[in-house]
């Protein structure tokens, strides 16, 4: 069987039994890890579904790649730069190719035990007699069922801010003030100036 995995950003095909060199993860040798990110599987001809599928491997060693020479020149400048980078590796051997049963199963376990579980809010009777679990079912509270009322908020922002008044005093009533008396003063005309198209006096007669 074979499968597709992806790591570190690049993809490797690998059987049971492979050696690859992928780039660094965290761990030291002789630590199990688990690749999840399964591309594609299958054995020969067929593929098989990669929804939960896991690649179990083994950490061989952390080593270091090929060491790389960085040289870097201006001619004519005097500037000269050479720096080395050698990059971490990591010997992974793949153990085994197909976690998904062992996740399943496991899965499975864990809901069994949480269906035999006895809840912490339900009362202990073992080793209790009758009469003494009827008296602490008894003796429990009883549930009130109550109907839901109709919202007190206000509808609008005049209900939920309305004036504040003196309890001393009563209210006074709004007086309706007249339409159709103008608000506005009327001019004077005693003070006017005089208009400007008035028409001049005509010079006198020598």
């Amino acid at each position: 069987m074979f499968a597709v995995v992806r790591t570190g950003g690049k993809q490797y095909r690998v059987h049971p039994g492979d050696k690859i060199v992928v780039e660094k993860l965290d761990g030291n040798a002789g630590d199990k890890i688990k690749l999840g990110d399964v591309l594609l599987a299958g054995e020969g001809s067929d593929f098989r579904n990669t929804d939960g599928l896991i690649v179990d491997a083994e950490i061989v060693a952390q080593a270091k790649g090929e060491k790389v020479t960085v040289f870097k020149k201006r001619r004519r400048h005097n500037y000269r730069r050479k720096k080395g980078h050698r990059q971490q590796h990591t010997i992974l051997k793949i153990v085994a190719i197909g976690g998904a049963k062992k996740a399943a199963k496991e899965a499975a376990e864990t809901a069994s035990q949480a269906t035999n579980a006895v809840p912490e809010n339900r009362p202990q009777t073992k080793g209790k007699s009758k009469a003494a679990a009827a008296a602490e079912a008894n003796a429990a509270p009883a549930q009130v069922t109550s109907t839901p009322t109709e919202n007190p908020a206000p509808d609008n922002e005049a209900q939920a801010n309305p004036p504040a008044q003196s309890t001393d005093a009563p209210p006074k009533a709004a007086k309706d003030k007249p339409v159709d008396k103008p608000t506005a003063k009327t001019a004077s005309t005693k003070n006017a100036a005089p208009a400007k198209g008035a028409a001049k006096k005509s010079p006198k007669g020598k």
